[in-house]
């Protein structure tokens, strides 16, 4: 889950209305670490063989179609995602990687005490 300023975003439900853009063949959301949010959302998108996409034209797709908190602030094209040995994807190797080539630093931390 990526908590976006308060407001709870589930990777897979993005991730699952992303699919029906024609031209994505694989996408996988993570959070980022933001200054203000605390996380914003990254979608991660392989695209099919032979077709080009922009980030506009997949955050245009979701605007309108979801709520507004829920559309990616950031959108990285990649050829792969980092899998383990037996094909799983490494969702952590995946945030690393997007935060570093996004320059968005290292993760916020988050306070695990009740408020109250």
């Amino acid at each position: 889950m990526v908590i976006r300023g308060g407001e709870n975003i589930y990777p897979r439900e993005v991730e699952e209305f992303l699919y029906r853009h024609p031209k994505v063949l694989d996408v996988q959301c993570v959070g980022v670490p933001d200054a203000k949010y605390g996380e914003e959302l990254c979608a991660c998108i392989v695209l099919r063989p032979g077709v080009h996409a922009d980030s506009e034209e997949m955050r245009k797709f979701c605007i309108g179609q979801m709520a507004r908190y829920k559309v990616p602030r950031y959108v990285v094209f990649m050829d792969a995602f980092p899998l383990t040995v037996t094909g799983k994807i490494q969702k952590f190797v995946l945030r690393q990687q997007v935060a570093g080539a996004l320059g968005v630093g290292a993760a916020v931390p988050v306070s695990l005490a009740a408020t109250g």
